[in-house]
């Protein structure tokens, strides 16, 4: 009786998981529940701004801070040289809320941390050891890291077989982004599925039970999630194969894409902040695009892999607009070039330099040429377009259009490539469609900068400088996002480094037409920007009076040449959709008296 109770149970379970519907309703239900958690649902801390004692063990370390998890994480201002993960410890400090980004679409750090469920950042006074650490896993990523510590490659090593990107330059991450082809450095999974492949067919050989050995599978899986410090890509792998298994298992006969909505609506249950994660969106979005085009995903490798590169380009656009600010026509290319690098080359080598680690100078060097190959590819600007961040609901009606353009790509590419190019065009020019004209202080810590925009003229006036630091590298991607492509002038108000420090680096990377120095002698750092705007071409002029822009006008108050930098400084007059503005610089009162005489 029981056994046909199950199986009028199974049958109706197959004809539920077999209906369209049921994936549609699943959906729907598992955005709602994100949707309440991170939007609805305020997640606050547990600590208060006047606690000074925690206690936490110790869950990550970084070359300048450690993340303890006691009553909640915590991220903690300390350059560890003593302890280790597991470690149980005692911190005394103040606690600190993180900032959010204080330039128009930078990084948000504050936003990130919430992500993480991290509210604080701990500033250290003073540390120690409680108890050992006396876990297996952390034991286990110990060892690792110290054995990882030995070698030269340690940087890449850790990060695409532990998923640690701690130690990796940023430098050479942005190239990767700015070429495309930054998923290329998350291809962790591909250790898993080599691994998965090897392990299979060593069990069959021995002949071990198909129920035994993939129970083997998700337990050795399962503890590398966990020494991996649950990598998300990781966590889909196992997700999928259990459920997978469970198709096979009883016989529930479900396609491959219905496998993938359960996994991706698993993970989201896990943690709803997951649809945040570039990570997720990428690697989850892209895996579910190729499932769906499977059919048209034919021929030998090399077709295979233009087919997979063109797909995932068009696919990922929305999401390259929203996070990057651009799109870069030849990273089809690159991820032709590149692909078969990292999956015939720099995987396995990182999996056979790990294992004999005389192989450490040659990965190491490898992977050093690929790196110096991408760096120097982001010296090739022609096919990089900036566009216009998109808002959520863009964004969201993006990924709809897009995904329907790559889904069928192959099979009706006349029409789908006339809506992208219609949709990419439109973006484009949206700035000249929808005229915006504003006026914006951007922070650049000391000195000044600020930029002004009429009429889609742009004008940065100053551009900050602290020495040893790269701030313009903040300005410059706002100005993407707000779908800025050139400065018509840079206006320079004096030659002092806080506010033309950072000049040179701007014109390095960013487009400039024109650039204005005020009255007076050329300063030392005036004379070396020249060389640079002389090198390039770039047109400049000094002690002008006035500034046409379209109907709109610049003028410049300085009456005469004073004996300092700061009283010469330009100090311009001009109206903006009904609002009056000065820009002083640096000029004193003796400035001040003479313009108003």
């Amino acid at each position: 009786m029981s056994k046909v109770l199950d199986q009028v149970f199974l049958k109706q379970l197959k004809t539920i998981l077999q209906s369209n519907l049921f994936y549609i309703i699943l959906i729907i239900l598992v955005l709602f529940y994100v949707f309440i958690n991170v939007i609805i649902i305020k997640h606050e801390s547990i600590y208060q701004n006047n606690n000074k004692v925690f206690y936490g063990t110790i869950i990550k370390i970084s070359p300048s801070t450690i993340t303890i998890k006691g009553k909640e994480k915590l991220i903690c201002n300390y350059k560890n040289n003593n302890y280790k993960l597991g470690d149980y410890v005692k911190l005394e400090g103040v606690l600190n809320t993180p900032s959010n980004n204080t330039i128009l679409n930078n990084f948000n750090y504050k936003e990130y941390l919430k992500y993480n469920n991290i509210y604080y950042i701990l500033d250290v006074k003073n540390i120690s050891l409680i108890k050992e650490n006396n876990n297996v896993i952390y034991k286990i990523r110990n060892y690792l890291n110290e054995y990882l510590s030995t070698y030269k490659s340690k940087s890449y090593l850790q990060m695409f077989l532990l998923k640690d990107y701690s130690y990796i330059d940023n430098n050479i991450y942005e190239s990767y982004q700015i070429n495309g082809i930054s998923h290329l450095l998350s291809v962790g999974s591909i250790h898993i599925i080599l691994f998965i492949s090897f392990y299979f067919k060593l069990l069959k050989k021995i002949k071990v039970n198909y129920f035994i050995s993939n129970l083997l599978l998700f337990i050795i899986l399962f503890l590398f999630i966990m020494i991996t410090d649950y990598s998300i890509s990781y966590i889909r792998i196992l997700i999928y194969l259990i459920f997978k298994f469970l198709n096979k298992l009883f016989k529930l006969n479900l396609k491959s894409i219905k496998l993938f909505i359960f996994t991706i609506s698993l993970t989201l249950l896990i943690n709803p902040y997951f649809i945040f994660y570039k990570g997720f969106l990428y690697s989850y979005g892209i895996s579910f695009i190729i499932i769906l085009n499977k059919n048209n995903i034919v021929g030998n490798y090399f077709i295979r892999l233009i087919k997979v590169s063109v797909i995932s380009f068009i696919y990922s656009i929305p999401f390259n607009i929203y996070f990057n600010y651009s799109i870069n026509l030849f990273s089809i290319v690159y991820s032709i070039i590149f692909i078969p690098l990292f999956n015939i080359i720099i995987v396995p080598l990182s999996i056979i330099t790990f294992l004999i680690p005389k192989l450490d100078i040659l990965f190491f060097n490898i992977i050093n040429f690929i790196n110096n190959i991408s760096l120097s590819l982001n010296n090739v600007t022609i096919g990089i377009i900036i566009l216009k961040k998109l808002n959520i609901i863009i964004l969201i009606i993006y990924v709809i259009i897009f995904t329907y353009i790559s889904l069928g790509i192959f099979n009706d590419s006349k029409k789908r490539i006339i809506i992208l190019i219609i949709i990419l065009f439109i973006h484009y020019n949206i700035n000249y469609i929808i005229s915006n004209n504003f006026y914006m202080v951007i922070d650049v810590s000391q000195g000044d900068s600020s930029l002004y925009s009429n009429n889609n003229k742009n004008i940065l006036i100053d551009t900050g400088g602290i020495y040893n630091k790269n701030i313009s590298k903040n300005t410059i991607i706002m100005l993407k996002s707000l779908g800025i492509r050139k400065l018509d002038y840079l206006v320079l108000t004096h030659g002092d480094y806080d506010h033309m420090g950072e000049a040179i680096n701007l014109i390095n990377n960013f487009k400039v037409e024109k650039v204005i120095f005020n009255c007076g002698p050329y300063n030392e750092l005036e004379q070396e920007f020249i060389k640079v705007l002389d090198k390039k071409k770039i047109k400049y002029y000094s002690c002008i009076k006035e500034l046409n822009i379209d109907k709109n006008k610049l003028s410049f108050l300085q009456t005469k040449e004073y004996d300092n930098e700061n009283d010469n400084s330009n100090v311009i007059y001009t109206e903006l959709d009904g609002y009056k503005f000065m820009f002083m610089g640096d000029a004193s009162v003796t400035t001040e008296k003479e313009i108003l005489n």
